[in-house]
């Protein structure tokens, strides 16, 4: 009796245990509300349960009958262990297979101050220029490096790999064509054979759907012929031979042909740039400048080219301009290029950058300086040079007679491949009788001394060891660099740690990220990017592996990536994905590309009409149009959702016609629509697919999900939903997930193999896309299990209906469910407050001096705010965004219409600001700086006063200019 009594007490005491906080759950750490808030929280929106409130918010046609089939939840310690086990299935190999992708030595004072620095990387784009100088000037730097290397007028701020970066300067190119061109239908494009071949193959994905005929063939052949608008050579081109670009450039501005030039960033050290030759475009990656392969990404992306073609540049450009007191400050310029504003018309649908990687690659450059890369670039080219004279005197023929970093061997390359294999050391081989051996910055003596041993082997003779390396000079006068770069003070300061240290930390300082407070932005869903999920982006063996290495060395990533794929596929309810694309416009792109394949594979290829509500992203239609598609608008209802109607005498109407209906769910609008199975149906009865754009996909998980929906086809914002950082505005990745009968069709890649049985031509470089970034996303996935995804959405839409019923009496919500409730965002109504002089845009600024990164300001309204809490949000931090705005309406109602110098119009004020000796406003400098109690005890200061954009796009000014430029304009 003693014994059962006793039994009983630890067993209660058990599962009292159970009801405690179980510190090891990552569901606890990644979900802002406790137990007892979310309680307060129902209590204030008016029901009795989490379950109800759900019920009330969802359709319950769409609800998931049961939950998610996924592993039981790892804890961060177990899932650390786990990462670190599986990355030993990767082999480190010594590498110099080139193509676009090397070994570099990242600087610790970078990989510590910005890869895992939280300041940097859970920035977002910096559309709130006031709180984002830092990484403003981070951008400008990095566009200041790009114009200075290529000898171009103008760079954007990044893209997203160099393949896609040719595929926008081709389309660019096609975009620009002289009038007479465009009037007699010139669409020939020359593509030099010594292209990458991952370029070549994102170059005939991007040119048919746009009516471009790409003619693939020798530089040295090319006729320069009327019937071609332009031109791209590899420089240096992929087996290494350096050709006379300049000759090349120099006929085909003669025949009005413009040219674009791939060119390696560092070999732009020792050779002349581009532009100095009159390339009308110059594109290239970054990734040589510090950032780890990674498995083919995340990395930065170049574009350069003329000032004329500035509207037409894809992607986005940080500019110069000044602040409300005149002051230099910084912003993004040309914003009216972005997709939101052309939709069908714009030319691109890039609608995002590689800032953080982009950020990385211009500190490499200001941390080196010019001397530094030419010592680099020297030692390089140096070492290549070396080896290229060792390698003769064993007999090897090497055959380019100009060269930077890669030599082409003509030998058996079977069997150097034998013997290089067994010292595991990977080279390229094109063909049987090819090897290409490509040096890196990390190449050292002891390496070269290594290297040199597999070809004494093959060759059978005692192999030469070399002591040192000796100067090499393998390019020609006319090609060899004249021009200075990078000649400002940025890049020739800080070259000590602690000066480049306390550089990063100044510019951080400007910015406000998610480690200063919530950034509540609609559709982008700003949620934590945990640190468990990003330790292993520094793990050696994550962050070296070449993306075209034998499949048996990158086990680990193989792993790892199929068991995402898996996850995807689980969660959406589609049959497989695609990890391919490197964005969510990419994927937008994937997903019809793989929509139009599948209906020319039934002889449907005439299908090509896309319905797209009026609500949509502004990617979309660019999209679409990209695809080759012809966009269709459909109508919404006075309550924000699609027409249905409206969409359904459409789809019939087109129906011989119709490919595809574009839909995000829920919609834009952020309300989950009732009607969505039956506008599914309308589009498969008339002969469609249904692509869904998964930007909401975070009030999806768990719940209701894609194919459920009778969706056919969606991407997915791995930044969004599943936790990738935004980085300041990148890295992004966008996979493709598919129905059963696309599944044939997803994207490949020209060297190693992916994608479906009837694959379509790569949609990214590398045949994973951002592979890197992806394991955060599997760790988020692995350590929040089922229950805590499904958990997740929950709290996402408690937050979103929380903030709603706060926020009641102050703002209107414009729209709302069928029961009143909001999905996991809503959009506030500001449009009133005009009678009182106020805009969306002074709300937006004024919530910087409480603290706040304003939310989604006039998408996909105008004249409103977009607010999307996520779930990492707590209820304190919550209560303190809703009591901001509830004070700035006190201060909206004390505003007049015929007197703009009040608080709200001011704002944001600065430090300097409230510091001055004279105070000219009708309010107290307390009132400007500290509004309510919270913002003393953790005040951020915005950096400038409000910035002027129409001065900036005026006067244009997009590098490192010296003061008197700036003055001057």
């Amino acid at each position: 009796m003693q014994l059962n009594t006793q039994f009983i007490v630890y067993f209660c005491e058990l599962l009292n245990n159970f009801h405690l906080m179980n510190t090891n759950a990552f569901a606890l750490r990644h979900i802002g509300p406790r137990e007892d808030d979310q309680k307060l929280m129902l209590n204030t929106i008016g029901v009795d349960s989490l379950d109800q409130l759900i019920y009330e918010t969802i359709p319950d046609d769409i609800r998931l009958k049961k939950g998610l089939n996924l592993d039981e939840p790892m804890t961060e310690y177990e899932y650390l262990l786990h990462i670190h086990e599986v990355s030993k299935l990767n082999k480190a190999y010594k590498t110099y297979i080139g193509l676009g992708y090397h070994p570099t030595v990242l600087p610790a004072v970078i990989q510590r101050n910005i890869l895992e620095n939280p300041g940097w990387y859970t920035a977002y784009t910096p559309y709130q220029a006031e709180i984002a100088q830092g990484r403003l000037e981070a951008l400008l730097n990095y566009q200041t490096m790009v114009m200075d290397l290529t000898g171009m007028e103008i760079a954007n701020a990044s893209l997203l790999d160099e393949s896609t970066a040719a595929a926008e300067a081709m389309s660019l190119l096609f975009s620009i064509r002289e009038r007479d061109q465009k009037k007699n239908n010139v669409n020939k494009f020359f593509v030099s054979e010594n292209i990458l071949p991952q370029t070549l193959s994102l170059l005939q994905t991007r040119s048919t759907p746009i009516g471009i005929e790409l003619v693939v063939g020798k530089e040295e052949n090319f006729s320069f012929s009327s019937d071609f608008f332009g031109a791209i050579l590899q420089y240096p081109g992929k087996d290494g031979q350096v050709t006379d670009i300049k000759s090349f450039i120099n006929k085909a501005n003669n025949a009005q042909i413009k040219v674009a030039v791939a060119a390696d960033i560092l070999s732009l050290i020792k050779l002349e740039a581009p532009g100095k030759f009159g390339a009308d475009v110059v594109i290239g990656t970054t990734q040589r400048f510090g950032i780890p392969m990674g498995y083919g990404g995340p990395h930065a992306a170049y574009f350069a080219t003329k000032e004329a073609y500035k509207r037409d540049i894809p992607g986005r450009i940080i500019g110069v301009t000044k602040d409300k007191d005149g002051k230099r400050a910084l912003r993004m310029a040309l914003q009216t290029r972005e997709q939101h504003i052309k939709r069908d018309k714009a030319t691109s649908n890039i609608c995002t950058a590689q800032v953080l990687l982009a950020v990385m690659a211009s500190m490499y450059a200001v941390y080196h300086g010019p001397k530094g890369l030419k010592f680099i670039a020297n030692k390089v080219h140096n070492t290549a040079s070396t080896l290229a004279t060792v390698l003769k005197s064993l007999g090897y023929n090497q055959t380019n007679t100009e060269f930077f970093d890669t030599l082409q061997i003509k030998t058996d390359s079977k069997k150097i491949k034998q013997i290089a294999k067994a010292k595991k050391v990977n080279l390229f081989y094109p063909d049987k009788e090819t090897v290409t051996i490509s040096i890196n910055e990390t190449t050292s003596v002891r390496d070269l001394n290594y290297l040199i041993s597999v070809f004494s082997e093959a060759a059978e003779k005692e192999t030469i060891i070399i002591n040192a390396i000796s100067e090499g000079n393998n390019i020609s006068e006319n090609l060899k660099r004249q021009s200075d770069f990078l000649t400002l003070d940025v890049f020739n300061t800080y070259h000590s740690e602690t000066e480049l240290m306390r550089y990063i930390k100044s510019l951080e300082r400007k910015d406000l990220s998610l480690n200063q407070s919530m950034i509540s932005l609609g559709s982008c869903t700003m949620k934590l990017n945990a640190a468990s999920e990003m330790l292993p982006l520094s793990i050696f063996k994550w962050a070296n592996i070449h993306p075209f290495v034998p499949k048996k060395q990158a086990q680990g990533y193989l792993t790892i990536l199929k068991e995402l794929e898996d996850q995807l596929t689980e969660i959406t309810g589609f049959a497989a994905t695609s990890l391919q694309p490197n964005s969510g416009a990419q994927g937008e792109y994937a997903g019809l590309m793989v929509i139009k394949a599948y209906h020319e594979s039934r002889n449907e290829g005439h299908r090509n009409i896309c319905l797209i509500p009026s609500s949509a992203h502004g990617t979309n239609p660019a999209s679409a149009v990209m695809a080759g598609m012809k966009v269709i608008v459909t109508k919404s209802t006075a309550e924000g959702n699609i027409d249905v109607d409206d969409l359904r005498e459409k789809a019939i109407l087109h129906k011989d016609n119709l490919s595809c209906l574009m839909v995000t769910y829920p919609s834009t609008h952020g309300v989950y629509e009732s009607a969505i199975k039956e506008i599914t149906k309308i589009i498969h009865d008339n002969g469609g697919q249904v692509y869904m754009d998964g930007a909401n996909m975070n009030a999806q998980v768990g719940l209701t999900n894609p194919g459920n929906i009778g969706a056919d086809v969606c991407h997915l914002n791995l930044h969004k939903t599943f936790a990738i950082p935004h980085g300041g505005g990148g890295p992004g990745v966008g996979p493709i997930c598919v129905a059963k009968q696309l599944v044939p069709f997803l994207p490949g890649n020209p060297i190693v193999k992916v994608g479906g049985k009837k694959a379509i031509t790569a949609i990214s470089a590398a045949p994973y896309g951002s592979a890197l970034a992806c394991l955060i996303s599997y760790g988020y996935i692995k350590m929040l299990g089922a229950e805590g995804l499904t958990e997740s959405t929950k709290m996402a839409i408690l937050n979103a209906n929380y903030i709603k019923h706060r926020l009641q009496g102050s703002f209107d919500t414009l729209y709302s469910g069928e029961r009143g409730r909001a999905a996991h965002e809503m959009i506030v109504d500001c449009r009133p407050f005009k009678a009182n002089g106020i805009e969306v845009t002074d709300i937006a600024k004024r919530l910087m001096d409480y603290g706040f990164h304003a939310p989604t300001v006039s998408f996909p309204v105008a004249g409103t705010l977009m607010i999307e809490p996520t779930e990492s949000e707590s209820k304190a931090e919550i209560d303190r965004f809703c009591d901001a705005m509830i004070s700035i309406k006190k201060e909206i109602d004390s505003a007049s219409k015929d007197d703009d110098n009040n608080v709200l119009k001011n704002a944001p004020h600065t430090l300097e600001m409230i510091t001055a000796n004279e105070w000219y406003f009708p309010y107290t400098r307390e009132d400007a700086a500290f509004p309510l109690d919270y913002v003393r005890d953790n005040k951020f200061w915005p950096s400038v006063r409000r910035v002027d954009d129409a001065y900036g796009d005026r006067n244009l000014i997009c590098s490192c200019a010296p003061i008197e430029a700036y003055a001057e304009a």
